[in-house]
């Protein structure tokens, strides 16, 4: 395997696992489980940043003297569940808000 499919790979896995921790951390705020939320938010945000480093790699790369970096169907696939990841942490983080808004307003009410 060569660098650049060593790489694409760290983004797909960390990106898959940054969306499965943040979507595990929805059904926390489901449940009223905002501490496990607030943990699964923490969990997919280490696995993104794992992931930017490997994409800050092929980045300075390309700007550097090794010129540009092939675009490949994989590479797309790569950067495509990274940006995934970030949608789905950016919608978990105002889905749990809006549980905790939710919650507290049915409470109110009886």
């Amino acid at each position: 395997m060569n660098n650049l499919e060593q790489i694409v790979m760290e983004l797909v896995v960390n990106g898959g696992n940054a969306r499965s921790m943040a979507m595990k951390a929805i059904t926390a705020a489901q449940s009223k489980n905002y501490e496990l939320a607030a943990e699964n938010i923490q969990q997919c945000n280490l696995a993104l940043n794992r992931a930017h480093e490997f994409q800050t790699g092929i980045l300075q790369e390309e700007a550097g003297e090794s010129g540009q970096t092939p675009i490949s169907l994989i590479m797309v696939h790569g950067q495509d569940h990274l940006m995934n990841a970030i949608t789905i942490r950016d919608l978990a983080i105002q889905m749990i808000e809006m549980y905790k808004v939710i919650y507290k307003e049915k409470e109110e009410q009886l």
